[in-house]
């Protein structure tokens, strides 16, 4: 499905990105771990199109991944920092707006809230939201979209224990349906509990 084949990332002298490969099939979940500043956010830039890599090819059923293409964008939801979000809709308007996009007809707001457990904040605006709810409602939104593949960056940052394991069960869920998930991770607990493999950057 994905592949990254030796892949590097520079800007001038300044390395991102040394040498990294990768391979994701349908129905895993790959964990990327290292240190702060190893090159985990780079990689996953580099394969979901978002950066060109200096070096090596990222590629999605054998071809390039472009974020600029239709066929990666719709096969890859990502979660990369903070998603784009209107301060005049709740978080419920999010959602349809996400549905109607990818034109979900028989989708369910509430139970895209619902698997991470804040259904009950359905009307609050994204202000009113805490730093741990906000991040909640960042991966509703990533989740809630069709995808083949879903890429996380540091998906565990801002949650508690519980919320963390509402994540891993998404994870989960996510690979019995035969999508694949890449995560750079520092918790190691979901890591172990979620990925199949894991690659140390």
């Amino acid at each position: 499905m994905l592949t990254a084949i030796e892949v590097t990332a520079r800007i001038d002298d300044q390395v991102l990105l040394p040498p990294a490969s990768l391979e994701v099939a349908e129905g895993e979940c790959v964990a990327i771990t290292g240190p702060n500043g190893s090159g985990k956010t780079t990689l996953l830039r580099i394969i979901t199109g978002r950066l060109a890599p200096t070096e090596g090819e990222a590629l999605l059923d054998g071809e390039p991944v472009d974020e600029r293409s239709a066929a990666t964008r719709a096969s890859i939801a990502a979660l990369l920092g903070v998603p784009a979000m209107y301060p005049d809709l709740t978080i419920g308007d999010h959602l349809e707006l996400v549905h109607a996009t990818w034109q979900l007809e028989a989708a369910d707001v509430d139970a895209d809230l619902d698997r991470f457990s804040i259904a009950a904040l359905r009307d609050r605006f994204v202000h009113e939201l805490s730093s741990g709810q906000q991040q909640l409602f960042s991966l509703a939104l990533t989740f809630a979209r069709p995808a083949r593949l879903i890429v996380l960056d540091e998906p565990e940052q801002r949650l508690d224990a519980h919320r963390t394991g509402l994540l891993a069960e998404a994870v989960e869920a996510a690979v019995a349906e035969g999508q694949a998930v890449v995560m750079a991770c520092h918790d190691h607990g979901l890591v172990e509990r979620a990925a199949q493999r894991r690659v140390e950057l």
